[in-house]
Order: structure tokens, then sequence, then C-alpha cells
């Protein structure tokens, strides 16, 4: 099996992927990468609480490898930092050159992943990318995947949105126009079970704050 290293936003998309590489048989996911922002101590983006990213890695029983990136971070520092910590782990693993990515839709995303990679001898994988992102969320949620929206673009959808389960409840409810999945950044998800867990996360949801005046963050912590 060809291995491979699943860039991990702590999201629903990074884990269904991993639960889809899992059952493929086609490659084996040696470790998780994630970008986290200095002095926050939270996933970039997603927002994500380091304590959560790696009870979340505990329970997917990988490794983990912590990419850290600057508030303001602009994609030269972004790149340099991402190249450095790949060729830590392909130190790490011998023979491993190909990262996966839980990319549904952006085809320019995409296409930008492959080139920078391509650019220092790896690959990119994208399994879920091009599926029905309405069908795909359905099927997460029918495979027991669980988890709550961290993060609203209020830009894109109403705040209110901020810190419910990504369930059949909030498909149904979502306006026309945003996609099922988030995949145009409407939304990101803290995942805390399903088949790519060995056991589900225990978690607390915190107070929601709307910071740089457009994205509602809800912050959630381990029940002790």
């Amino acid at each position: 099996m060809t291995p491979t290293l699943l860039a991990w936003s702590g999201g629903k998309d990074a884990a269904w992927t991993l639960h889809v590489l899992r059952q493929c048989g086609e490659h084996k996911v040696v470790g998780l990468l994630t970008t986290l922002t200095e002095g926050y101590d939270r996933v970039s983006m997603q927002g994500i609480r380091r304590e959560v990213l790696h009870a979340q890695a505990r329970a997917t029983g990988l490794p983990l490898l912590e990419v850290w990136i600057p508030a303001q971070c602009d994609n030269a520092t972004y790149e340099a930092s991402m190249a450095e910590a790949l060729q830590q782990a392909a130190s790490r693993w011998p023979g491993l050159r190909t990262v996966a990515f839980g990319d549904l839709l952006l085809e320019d995303l995409r296409a930008w992943r492959v080139e920078k990679l391509a650019s220092i001898g790896w690959d990119a994988f994208t399994p879920l990318f091009g599926q029905d992102t309405d069908a795909l969320a359905r099927t997460m949620q029918a495979g027991g995947l669980r988890a709550r929206l961290c993060c609203v673009d209020t830009t894109q959808l109403d705040a209110r949105f901020a810190g419910r389960d990504f369930d059949a409840g909030l498909l149904d409810e979502l306006p026309d126009g945003i996609d099922p999945c988030g995949e145009n950044g409407e939304f990101h998800t803290c995942v805390h079970a399903g088949p790519m867990f060995a056991a589900p996360l225990a978690l607390r949801r915190g107070e929601t704050v709307l910071r740089d005046a457009r994205f509602a963050y809800t912050d959630f912590t381990l029940r002790s």
C-alpha cells in the first residue's frame, strides 16, 4: 500500500477521508498533518483547541505532526513551513511522498496543492473530490460521523448555525446556495465521533464569539 500522510483539520471532510482510505486498501495512512496558529494553540481556520486535536489523533490511533504558522501568514511562509514538515515526515517514514486531502469541489485549490507539492517531489491525493456534496454529507451522517459546527462565516450563513450538530436537521435548514458540506467556506466542523475513531470524544460546548467582524467561532473543550 502507498504510505500516505493525511492533512487533518479536525473536521468532517478530513475524518471521512481517513475512513475512506482505510476502507480502500490501497493507501496506508501513517500520520496526520495539522496546521496550527502560533499564539492561539488552535487549528488554523477551524479554531479547534489543541487539546481536542490531540484527543482526535489518539482516537484515530495515528501520530500527529504539527505545523505552526503565524497568525498573519503569507503563502511563502506557509509553503516553507509545510515543506519543512514534509521533509521531517519523509525522514520518519521512508517512501512517504503522498499527502491526502479532504477537498471536495474547489478545482483551483486542488490544482494549487498539486502544483506546490509536485515542486518539492510530493503527490496530492483527493479521494472525495467531485462527489455530490449533499449525498456525501448524508452518507457521512448515516455512516456514524458526528460533528459540530465550530466556525461559521457570517457573510454567508447566519451565526445562529454556529455550534449546531452536523446532522440531517441542519442540512434541511441550510439556505439555498449554501453547500451541504460547507465547501465554499460557509462553515467548518469539529468531529467528535465516527468509524475513524476508536471511541467518541466527550465535548463540552463553550461560548460563541465573533472574530474579524465575520467569523462566529464556537469553542469546544473536552469533558473531564
